[in-house]
């Protein structure tokens, strides 16, 4: 399995060397040059396996420059009970009528992001051997929350590595900001940055298509590599969920092999709905993928009319984690409609950096609405959601998860499909404690951060997570906030260049 750039095809090069570039030297993301099958038979095995074992099965399909032993290696270290709280690591409970979330925050960092996070260093220190790479690896990230913790806490004293994370100063919950600025570790560093997460993510993109900064980099033997979901390593460690999820709710007699089911995914940079997408494509049975979207609804658009344009307000909303208006990887997913045609991929994305908007061909958009339905909320229906779900369920979601709740009802409204759905629960609801609390019950409250934690769990009954209870107690070790403009002049005095 070899991979290709969505901006150059001719581009070939092992998964070994995708996961260490992170992004391709033109600027492309590296993707599959074919999207491997699995057999009806093979996902009834997958049934029966315990979750690291199902992720080294999927990714022998993928990554297949590396042997066994190293994917064991890999899965064994990151999915074990030293990483995440439960046996099955990605929990499922069934909330009602056929409906079933996906909870994927079982993890150090309480999000979905840990889910491929714990195992893309293993990856990518794996990787950096098969390919003799001595240099040392430099990871760039981008956060809109999640990513930024998680990417820390799994690149935290790994020989050979050092990160530095970006986020906007007033663009994440008040905990994920405390989780970053209390990071412990040797290698890492933390930076606000004077604006929102498409500032900090398109100033990470230019560092690394930055020729200069790169040949100074080098001089220092040093490269850059990325823990956002523009890495391969990131992605694929995504769609073995969906796998098994499926996998799971067929072995527990939920569903019967071969039932197609509905997978609703709250994204913003779409690399969780892509990653469903490519279960699909491998031959999982899905009927309809739900891209939830908040008052940031760019994706809502594009999927009902093809036309993509940031052009429009940003809002800082209580699911920060989606305030997003440049969806990197939807990149990949055209790639794959357009058959391959990085012609107009590189005519698409030149438009979106100049202005701000493109529109893709009658023939993508009828591939958009026949694989997806996407929908959208504000804060008050997403906080009216977990205000309903609680009331109806006693269950506890955060307001990402919430997103994607109100969509899916407003899918079931507009079509009648009443399919079997599993819904993506992304974030522990203790990570916004300021809009999960004042939406259990009923209005704002004064106390602190830790009061309301304390009181979201007398009313959920579910247990604070350590990691999060023990941010109370711990030092802020970083506090430098940047404009955006000085990006690239703090990634060079930080490396010491």
């Amino acid at each position: 399995m070899f991979y290709n750039s969505t901006r150059n095809s001719n581009v070939k090069v092992s998964s070994a060397e995708a996961i260490t570039r992170g992004i391709s030297a033109d600027g492309g993301l590296f993707v599959p040059e074919e999207i491997p099958a699995l057999t009806y038979d093979e996902i009834k095995e997958i049934g029966g396996m315990k979750y690291a074992d199902r992720a080294s099965y999927v990714f022998a399909k993928y990554l297949t420059d590396f042997t066994d032993a190293e994917i064991h290696y890999c899965t064994d270290n990151a999915y074990s009970a030293k990483n995440f709280e439960t046996e099955n690591i990605a929990e499922i409970e069934h909330l009602f009528d056929g409906t079933y979330m996906l909870e994927l925050w079982h993890g150090p960092t309480c999000a979905f992001k840990d889910m491929a996070l714990q195992i893309l260093p293993y990856f990518l220190t794996t990787s950096a051997k098969k390919i003799n790479l001595d240099k040392k690896i430099v990871i760039l990230v981008a956060t809109s929350g999640d990513t930024g913790k998680a990417a820390l806490e799994g690149f935290k004293d790994v020989e050979g590595t050092s990160i530095l994370v970006f986020y906007p100063e007033d663009g994440v919950s008040p905990m994920q900001k405390r989780q970053m600025k209390t990071q412990e570790g040797s290698n890492v560093g933390v930076c606000a940055i004077k604006g929102n997460f498409d500032d900090c993510q398109n100033g990470v993109k230019a560092i690394f298509t930055d020729n200069d900064v790169k040949s100074a980099l080098d001089a220092k033997g040093m490269m850059f590599s990325s823990a956002n979901s523009i890495n391969w390593g990131r992605l694929v460690p995504q769609i073995v969920y969906y796998i098994s999820t499926y996998a799971e709710l067929v072995k527990n007699n939920e569903i019967t092999l071969g039932d197609k089911i509905n997978i609703v995914v709250p994204t913003g940079n779409f690399g969780n709905i892509l990653a469903a997408y490519y279960a699909k494509k491998m031959g999982v049975p899905v009927n309809k993928l739900i891209c939830a979207s908040n008052i940031n609804n760019v994706l809502t658009d594009f999927i009902n009319t093809g036309v993509y344009d940031r052009n429009r307000k940003f809002y800082a909303t209580v699911s920060p984690s989606m305030d997003i208006l440049i969806s990197s990887n939807l990149e990949r997913l055209l790639y794959i409609m357009t058959g391959k045609n990085d012609n107009l991929i590189n005519e698409w994305f030149g438009k979106l950096a100049a202005e701000g908007k493109y529109e893709v061909s009658d023939d993508v958009k009828a591939q958009l609405t026949e694989e997806f339905w996407a929908g959208y909320c504000d804060d008050e229906q997403t906080k009216a959601t977990i205000h309903s779900i609680y009331e109806k369920y006693s269950y506890t979601c955060d307001t990402h998860t919430a997103v994607a709740v109100k969509v899916y009802n407003d899918y079931r409204t507009a079509t009648g499909d009443n399919t079997k759905t599993v819904i993506a629960s992304t974030a522990s609801p203790y990570k916004f404690s300021n809009a999960v609390l004042e939406s259990l019950e009923g209005g704002k409250s004064e106390i602190d951060e830790y009061a309301k934690v304390d009181r979201i769990a007398e009313l959920s009954g579910i247990p604070v997570p350590s990691a999060l209870a023990d941010l109370k107690n711990k030092p802020e070790r970083f506090s430098d906030v940047i404009d955006k403009s000085e990006q690239k002049n703090y990634v060079l005095k930080t490396l010491g260049i």
